[in-house]
């Protein structure tokens, strides 16, 4: 269900489907020009590389662009889709369609494998074992001559055939080869508008966020890393069977290298980006020959300067200047509906119950033997002076932090080794004292992904997972900014987001850090009267703040650590008089307090 106004929402409805005929007739074009001009032999060989070259780079996209993970080993994947279809039709005698299916299998396989083991990592060391695996190919396909006919190559390699039409002429050869690349790059452009893409840019802006609001993040960096592999192994299918011959020289970290340079040399998270950015790296070293000795520097020079003044590549700048004349469509606030918290009804009993936590790092005991027992639909408030455990508590009953011992029991069911995503799964939301928002992207994109957490009532749909969207972005006071880029909103109002990105996910039980962190006084009252509202639909919150008045707005029961221990519970106005509280705050002993 749309929710703009009825003359935005036909500007909309037919802005894409303009851009879509526009895109086709140019692809149709492009497609048809070898048959209607006369191109050298040359010519068609460098389009056919630039064609099979963009699929893998489209692969990069996935892994890099839209997730983030740094991979060094793209031209292993390459080279096994080549070498399958190359030893394949070669020494096998397969049909080529077999092949091609088996290196891709092949290729996908060794995607999956390589990020099922190592994504756990990530950053530079995960780029050091990328750079492993692709040192570890580059020597069996030299070494390894009984199968792969070593520094030799293969040569040899038929072209396919299709219903006994023979592929040879280079023209219908790059058809084919466009064929593959147009479906690549649709692909890859309709991958963010899914739940999965959402999850992999999540990941990509803030991996513990993504975690914390339920995204599978191990999971998600194993799809983008198996699906790259995957269309790497079709580009090295194709590129084999193109050019008759390969041999190790052609898939050597140095194509790795090429590989990761026109990513982001087009604009890392556009697959159009991705097109650009592989063209241009494989024509501008032939624009530039005419300078002879000089040509390679210039062209270093070229790639360099591209890099270094335009970070989000070539495509990024000429999207970044099209979107200055491009106006969101207006959201008609007042048909967004009510926000659904369908909080369970429970016959009684607390909704969470800690049990003598402990969380040691080394030799602190930041939380040092904490129970506490959380009744439904209260603002339970946890205070203490900085460094009594706070924070760190928050993140044990979260997951980010598994208890040293003790035990956490959410709603009956023992959650104590659970991940963060599966605590979320179950109904445990959370926001940060350091906002943890996905930067880049919109402010309906971040609820959305609060929205699609796993056992989330919302459906598969779009539409839906939208409508719930809009309707937490309403609930927080934010519906006409729905499509406002997060890093452009002031800092109250990015507050705010993070709050109904966490309400999207339709949680039981919210768990706030600091949330009046930064804001003034007005912003603070009006947050304050957002909290009670939320408890007024059953929401059980379990707050952590500094704010004396906003405490004493909201709470109705305050747990008060120091040096990670529990030293008082109760009403507020019982426990801001506790001798112990104001000792551990005001720094007097326990008796002169009293």
């Amino acid at each position: 269900m749309s929710h703009v106004t009825a003359s935005s929402q036909a500007a909309a409805q037919k802005r894409p489907i303009a851009r879509y005929i526009v895109i086709a007739l140019i692809a149709i074009v492009v497609a048809l020009l070898p048959f209607v001009l006369t191109l050298t032999p040359y010519v068609l060989n460098i389009s056919m590389q630039t064609a099979t070259y963009a699929i893998a780079v489209l692969g990069m996209t996935v892994v890099l662009g839209y997730t983030g993970q740094i991979n060094l080993a793209q031209a292993t994947f390459f080279g096994l889709g080549a070498y399958a279809v190359g030893l394949g039709t070669v020494v096998l005698g397969l049909n080529f369609w077999i092949t091609l299916l088996l290196g891709v299998g092949i290729a996908t396989i060794a995607g999956f494998v390589l990020g099922l083991t190592t994504l756990r990592l990530g950053g530079h060391y995960l780029a050091m074992i990328t750079i492993s695996f692709q040192q570890i190919f580059d020597l069996v396909l030299t070494n390894w001559a009984d199968v792969t006919r070593g520094p030799d190559g293969v040569a040899g390699i038929m072209r396919p055939s299709l219903f006994g039409f023979e592929f040879s002429d280079d023209r219908f050869y790059l058809l084919l080869c466009l064929v593959f690349l147009y479906a690549a790059i649709a692909f890859v452009w309709w991958l963010p508008q899914t739940r999965t893409g959402r999850a992999m840019r999540a990941v990509r802006e803030n991996q513990l966020a993504a975690e914390v609001i339920g995204v599978d993040t191990l999971r998600t960096k194993v799809i983008a890393f198996t699906l790259s592999a995957a269309l790497a192994g079709v580009g090295g299918a194709l590129y084999a069977a193109g050019f008759a011959y390969i041999s190790p020289d052609n898939f050597s970290f140095a194509r790795s290298i090429e590989f990761l340079t026109m990513t982001l040399l087009g604009g890392a998270e556009s697959a159009f980006g991705a097109l650009f950015g592989t063209s241009l790296l494989i024509v501008l070293p032939e624009w530039l020959r005419f300078l002879k000795d000089i040509y390679l520097a210039v062209y270093g020079l070229a790639v360099i300067l591209i890099m270094v003044f335009l970070p989000v590549g070539m495509w990024g700048f000429v999207r970044g200047r099209f979107d200055r004349f491009t106006r969101s469509p207006a959201v008609d606030v007042a048909s967004i509906p009510p926000l659904d918290f369908d909080v369970a009804q429970h016959d009684g009993g607390p909704i969470l119950r800690v049990t003598d936590i402990r969380k040691h790092f080394g030799g602190v005991r930041a939380v040092d033997g904490v129970s506490i027992e959380v009744e439904r639909g209260i603002v339970h408030t946890l205070i203490g002076p900085n460094g009594s455990g706070k924070t760190t508590t928050l993140n044990v009953l979260n997951g980010i932090y598994k208890p040293s011992s003790g035990s956490i029991v959410f709603e009956g069911r023992d959650i104590t080794q659970m991940s963060p995503h599966e605590r979320a799964g179950l109904g445990l939301g959370r926001t940060f004292q350091n906002i943890r928002l996905f930067a880049s992207m919109s402010v309906l994109e971040n609820v959305m992904v609060g929205a699609q957490r796993p056992n989330c009532a919302n459906g598969a749909d779009r539409a839906e997972l939208q409508e719930r969207a809009l309707s937490a972005i309403k609930f927080v006071g934010m519906a006409e900014q729905a499509h406002a880029i997060v890093k452009n909103l002031p800092y109250g109002h990015q507050r705010l987001v993070e709050i109904a990105r966490a309400l999207a996910g339709r949680p039981r039980f919210l768990l706030l850090d600091e949330p009046a962190a930064g804001l003034n006084s007005t912003e603070k009252r009006s947050l304050g009267d957002l909290l009670n509202r939320m408890k007024g639909h059953g929401l059980t919150i379990f707050l952590i703040e500094h704010d004396i008045a906003l405490i004493e707005q909201v709470s109705d029961t305050i747990t008060v650590l120091n040096f990670g221990k529990r030293i008082a519970e109760g009403e507020p106005a019982y426990v801001m008089r506790h001798p112990d509280v104001v000792a551990a705050y005001l720094g007097e002993p326990s008796h002169a307090a009293a």
